[in-house]
């Protein structure tokens, strides 16, 4: 991927989803490798160049982590900085772009497959991008993978590492509770924002409400992660009193 260089691009943060076929934004654009992810607008007809000033079309990423985080996207997929290029335009909190494409992938340790095969696997999507990889962890971001080197030795042993506490915490406490990521199929990454042995409640990147049945969320030990299929979630409050009222068997 060539980034213009008669003219600075803008370096920019942002959230993507993973899947086996690479990322995609939030609203499930997908993002190609060696291609710049270009703004279409969907709304108005008068807007030949996104972004327009007088509509909502455009790339759109963050100034940095901390605005990511503020604007509450940071815990729903993959994060990084991006390239942003073309017509920019900049709001207070991030920008609205013509082009982008990624500068650097930072993941999440329960994006990543427990399995060293799948992992490898997963993560052979990300490095055709020919971006830096690296794993969040409390003492920062880990290197990875590097467009210099391939994959890096001590980035897997710490991947290893962490993997083998992250996977021993959840042995010795395998409830869910509120902040705990849970995978819908088809609709990205949610955090539980409370949860009894009945309903759990959860929010979407988007800031919708969702109630899912306890029952149906299951600790997928595969890839080391609460997974749900989105069939049996209920996006009304309504349905979430109807379900609480219930009579339980006893």
């Amino acid at each position: 991927m060539n980034i213009p260089d008669y003219v600075a691009p803008i370096v920019a943060y942002r959230t993507w989803q993973w899947d086996s076929l690479g990322l995609r934004s939030l609203n499930q654009e997908q993002w190609f490798p060696g291609q710049p992810l270009a703004a279409s607008c969907r709304t108005s007809q008068s807007c030949q160049q996104p972004p327009c000033l007088t509509c909502t079309c455009g790339v759109y990423a963050a100034k940095n982590f901390d605005h990511l985080r503020r604007i509450g996207y940071a815990d729903y997929g993959v994060h990084g900085e991006t390239y942003l290029w073309g017509k920019v335009v900049e709001h207070r909190l991030g920008y609205r772009a013509q082009f982008a494409y990624p500068k650097n992938l930072v993941l999440p340790l329960d994006a990543i497959p427990y399995k060293m095969a799948s992992a490898e696997s997963r993560l052979e999507t990300l490095v055709s991008y020919g971006v830096d990889l690296f794993i969040a962890s409390d003492h920062g971001a880990v290197l990875l993978w590097s467009r210099e080197s391939g994959f890096n030795s001590a980035g897997f042993d710490c991947l290893i590492a962490m993997r083998k506490k992250y996977y021993d915490d959840y042995l010795r406490e395998r409830t869910l509770k509120p902040g705990d990521r849970v995978a819908l199929v088809g609709k990205g990454i949610a955090l539980v924002a409370a949860a009894d042995d009945g309903i759990v409640r959860l929010t979407l990147w988007n800031k919708t409400q969702l109630s899912l049945r306890r029952k149906d969320i299951a600790w997928d030990q595969a890839n080391m992660r609460w997974e749900a299929e989105p069939a049996g979630i209920f996006q009304t409050a309504e349905s979430s009193r109807e379900l609480l009222n219930r009579p339980r068997k006893r």
